[in-house]
């Protein structure tokens, strides 16, 4: 990837809906130019989808928290597999440092957010795990 690919991944982040006109005259490139390089960096698996981003008040009453995971021996796989399969866990990332997974969780009520946490929790290979709900979003830009 060189510098033209990278300023136009920046902006599909920031929109991707934007069509290829506009993202050409940004870049500075014919239309054929971004066509082609946005359909080498799907083909490449740089790109794998487009999503819709939501302002933080979109979905007021749902509930978002992370939790941090501690994963026993070599159980590892198999823990990812099992909260990759768990309808709760909107975002699964690998970590280093004290917990060995961080999890964002999604819920609609703290009802189902107990539900989802006892599910994670009985999870084989699953030693321990601290969750916090997240009270508020603060945005950079």
């Amino acid at each position: 990837m060189d510098a033209t690919d990278q300023k136009l991944l920046s902006l599909l982040r920031t929109d991707c809906r934007t069509n290829v006109a506009t993202l050409a005259q940004k870049l500075g490139v014919s239309r054929g130019t971004v066509s082609n390089r946005i359909a080498r960096l799907e083909d490449a698996g740089v790109i794998v989808g487009y999503t819709v981003r939501l302002r933080p008040d979109a979905q007021p009453n749902e509930i978002k928290a992370s939790m941090g995971i501690a994963v026993q021996g070599n159980e590892a796989r198999l823990v990812i597999a099992s909260l990759l399969g768990e309808p709760g866990v909107a975002t699964l990332h690998g970590t280093n440092g004290r917990w060995d997974l961080l999890a964002e969780l999604r819920a609609q009520n703290l009802a189902e957010l107990a539900q989802v946490l006892e599910r994670i929790r009985l999870i084989k290979g699953i030693s321990n795990t601290e969750t916090s709900i997240h009270l508020e979003t603060y945005r950079l830009s």
